[in-house]
């Protein structure tokens, strides 16, 4: 692989012992490595060098993970992985209000990671590739789907409820679309995991439930009595018809 066409990953770690172990992992999988040591450095990283993906640690120095993430969500669209060592941050990670792509905990295998970084890494190809096709392609008819009162323009990701734009992440909008487009039909978490997050084994489907809970946030009227993105109790969820 030349360099030139290398992906390049930011790892933000405080500690150089781990970097220096997903340094050398990541470069044997062909990746360019770009490191930095604290919060701020990792924003100022992010803005100048650009990443095609960043793996981001929460407990880093200045600035800390979840707030680096909603930084650099706010001024450019790159898919970040969050490492922590506590299940009990998944929410926050995954939260609306930041728009982190996927998570990690720690102990994780190499393993998993790289799956972790290629499955992120492949959708965020897809939608660029989805987005450059649709702006070569002005004289097309838009692309809806309209389930009830939701409705999705896939040409431009938006999201409506009852005439009202609804702003959801890139991946809250996978999981609704990939829904919407067979409304009744319900798809476990293992078939939803697989099929938006582009990952099956090493998935955890505790993102699954998070993300669906944070999009009934944006969309439902009431969060206790959903409407629109349905459960089936141990079956998993569906689009009400």
């Amino acid at each position: 692989m030349e360099e030139d066409y290398k992906k390049t990953i930011l790892v933000v770690d405080d500690e150089k012992m781990i970097r220096n172990l997903l340094n050398i992992n990541l470069t044997k999988e062909g990746y360019n490595v770009i490191e930095a040591t604290d919060g701020l450095e990792a924003v100022e990283m992010a803005t100048e060098k650009k990443p095609d993906l960043i793996l981001l640690d929460i407990m880093i120095p200045k600035l800390d993970g979840l707030s680096v993430c909603k930084r650099i969500k706010n001024i450019m669209n790159v898919p970040i992985l969050m490492v922590t060592a506590k299940d009990g941050e998944v929410d926050k990670i995954l939260g609306l209000e930041l728009g982190a792509d996927d998570y990690v905990t720690k102990p994780f295998s190499i393993r998993e990671l790289i799956a972790r970084i290629k499955a992120n890494l492949r959708k965020a190809e897809v939608s660029v590739i989805s987005r450059n096709a649709n702006a070569n392609e002005n004289t097309k008819k838009e692309n809806i789907i309209k389930v009830g009162p939701l409705e999705l323009n896939l040409d431009r990701f938006e999201v409506s409820v009852g005439g009202k734009i609804v702003d959801l992440t890139l991946r809250e909008f996978e999981v609704l679309k990939f829904l919407a487009m067979e409304p009744g039909q319900v798809f476990s978490r293992e078939v939803l995991l697989e099929k938006v997050w582009g990952y099956e084994y090493y998935g955890d489907i505790r993102t699954v439930d998070v993300t669906v809970r944070r999009i009934r946030e944006k969309i439902e009227k009431d969060t206790s009595n959903p409407k629109i993105l349905m459960t089936k109790r141990s079956v998993g969820y569906y689009i009400a018809v």
